[in-house]
């Protein structure tokens, strides 16, 4: 990471928040020729009608600024089988990483306390640490990772704080609270807003917006994208539901324009072809439940639970193992800088194919 602190002042400074704060590191580059199990991507690729409503694009969609009430109209009607949801109570973001900054930007207020779990998901904490606002976590339970709810409410009590985020299923633990115990903190606590983190929900199935009612339920955030189930990773395209009021106000800090036209095109296209996810999806948990099969014949602590990835503590240091995995073309994520899972790394979970593929290299490398 580059650092200025001893540069001599040639250039304005910025706000104290990020000259403290530390960045966010995003994936690596040179990962496309290799099989990506490092960092939860779908590992086939969108569906084929997506790429033919890419290649369909014309010249005016490109040379005008793009139109979001299509896409607005699937994800109100048709969007996972859910019950409609109003046009207000739905936000579109380039990625479901600009709706947890935005959300910071409405809502996290210098001084004030931001609530998660440890380890989580990291962007949270930079965002976090750009408006000034004091982090305080709750580490998970026991070697299964448990949901720590009771310590998690005496958190609530005792700092009264103004954001929580829950990564639900957790990346990387892949720890599940339960919907209805989501439902029931939000009406308890009425004044913190509760953001829930879903995007790898559909690979558990417990999903918030199944059974909310913004209207009743009114400071609850829950945040979905089409990268992990529907391959469109690379075109940064997420979605936010809440209250009409929130979206209201975290509207007011988003450009008018961030989501792209090919973005947009190519998410219509992926919600009219629903049954390409739901079989990815079906795909990756038949291929979960046979590489879990085969941790299980081993001695070596593995951690399988709702996501679409899980945990492994290898024989060899991780730094060498994921080294040595990358010269076989598989790409692995050593968490060894995660409190409370060090000396682990995390696996993705592609088809069954693909996980024959890592255990015959993963056994070669690392099974005594």
């Amino acid at each position: 990471m580059t650092s200025f602190k001893n540069e001599i002042n040639s250039s304005p400074e910025p706000k104290e928040e990020i000259l403290n704060m530390k960045s966010y590191s995003a994936p690596l580059e040179n990962r496309r020729n290799l099989l990506r199990l490092d960092f939860n991507e779908n590992t086939l690729g969108p569906s084929p009608n997506v790429f033919k409503a890419i290649k369909s694009i014309n010249l005016n969609e490109i040379s005008i600024y793009p139109e979001y009430d299509l896409l607005k109209k699937h994800l109100c009607t048709k969007y996972q089988n859910c019950e409609n949801f109003d046009y207000e109570e739905i936000g579109i973001f380039n990625g479901a990483d600009a709706a947890i900054n935005s959300i910071f930007n409405t809502f996290g207020k210098k001084n004030k306390v931001f609530l998660t779990t440890n380890p989580t998901f990291g962007y949270y904490f930079p965002c976090a640490e750009m408006q000034g606002m004091e982090i305080i976590t709750v580490p998970y339970e026991g070697s299964e990772f448990l949901f720590p709810i009771k310590e998690f409410e005496k958190k609530i009590k005792k700092y009264n704080p103004e954001l929580i985020f829950i990564c639900n299923p957790n990346n990387p633990t892949g720890t599940i609270l339960k919907a209805e115990k989501i439902i029931d903190l939000a009406k308890r606590y009425e004044n913190t807003l509760i953001v829930i983190d879903e995007l790898y929900e559909k690979f558990f199935g417990d999903s918030l917006l199944n059974k909310i009612d913004f209207k009743v339920t009114k400071n609850i955030i829950v945040i979905q994208s089409l990268s992990k189930t529907a391959g469109l990773a690379g075109l940064r395209i997420g979605f936010a539901f809440s209250n009409q009021r929130i979206m209201h106000y975290i509207k007011k800090v988003i450009g008018p324009y961030d989501v792209n036209s090919f973005a947009v095109k190519a998410a219509i296209a992926a919600l009219d072809d629903y049954e390409y996810i739901d079989n990815y999806v079906l795909k990756v948990k038949k291929a979960r439940n046979w590489i879990r099969d085969r941790f299980k014949t081993i001695n070596i602590r593995s951690h399988f639970s709702g996501g679409n990835y899980f945990l492994v503590w290898p024989n060899k240091d991780p730094y060498i193992l994921e080294k040595e995995m990358r010269s076989k073309g598989v790409l692995i994520r050593n968490m060894s800088n995660k409190k409370h899972i060090e000396g682990s790394i995390r696996i993705s979970i592609g088809t069954k194919e693909q996980m024959e593929l890592f255990w015959n290299i993963y056994k070669e490398l690392d099974i005594k």
